[in-house]
């Protein structure tokens, strides 16, 4: 990102706060994620927002964490209809019906373990990738464990505000499939 304003960062800052708090809401599920950053608003770079959202990130609670995990849908399987979470997890799109079953296996493994989806960082990650991430991650501390998603949530977060305020923003339309 430059450090200057582009014409999506001065849309977001001047949206309306009800529609600032949807778009908000599509990057991160976390109600007081999407708050923090619109009472930060305006933003004078696009760098200042994601200094901010990795400052709320930092400080949200376990409670915050799963409102933000509850809006991913499994690896392998993204929400039907929705570009970003197909775009997200493309490296599963290609994968062998046995990589697929595998994957869905060592998801419900890991949603029992910690009672939450697997969530990592999936963009430009290979399916193989992403299998080989789930069953390192499986035998981690429950505490261990949150601060890692906490991490690939940021980075989540930090991909999507990227689109949001410099292609999606920018044209005035909703982001496509890329």
């Amino acid at each position: 990102m430059t450090s200057s304003s582009t014409p999506g960062l001065t849309r977001f800052n001047t949206l309306a706060d009800g529609e600032a708090t949807a778009v908000l809401h599509e990057v991160c599920a976390s109600g007081t994620w999407g708050n923090s950053l619109l009472a930060g608003r305006p933003y004078a770079t696009a760098e200042a927002l994601l200094t901010a959202s990795d400052a709320v990130m930092a400080r949200l609670d376990a409670t915050d964490l799963a409102e933000a995990m509850a809006g991913h849908p499994p690896i392998g399987r993204p929400k039907p209809g929705d570009p970003t979470s197909s775009r997200e997890q493309r490296g599963m799109a290609g994968a062998s019906e046995e990589l697929k079953t595998e994957m869905l296996e060592l998801n419900l493994a890991y949603q029992e373990r910690f009672g939450h989806v697997f969530l990592i960082c999936a963009t430009g990650a290979t399916g193989e990738q992403m299998r080989e991430a789930v069953k390192s991650r499986i035998g981690n501390a429950p505490e261990q464990e949150q601060e890692i998603v906490r991490t690939e949530l940021g980075k989540i977060n930090r991909i999507r505000l990227t689109r949001l305020v410099t292609e999606a923003l920018a044209e005035g339309a909703p982001a496509q499939d890329s």
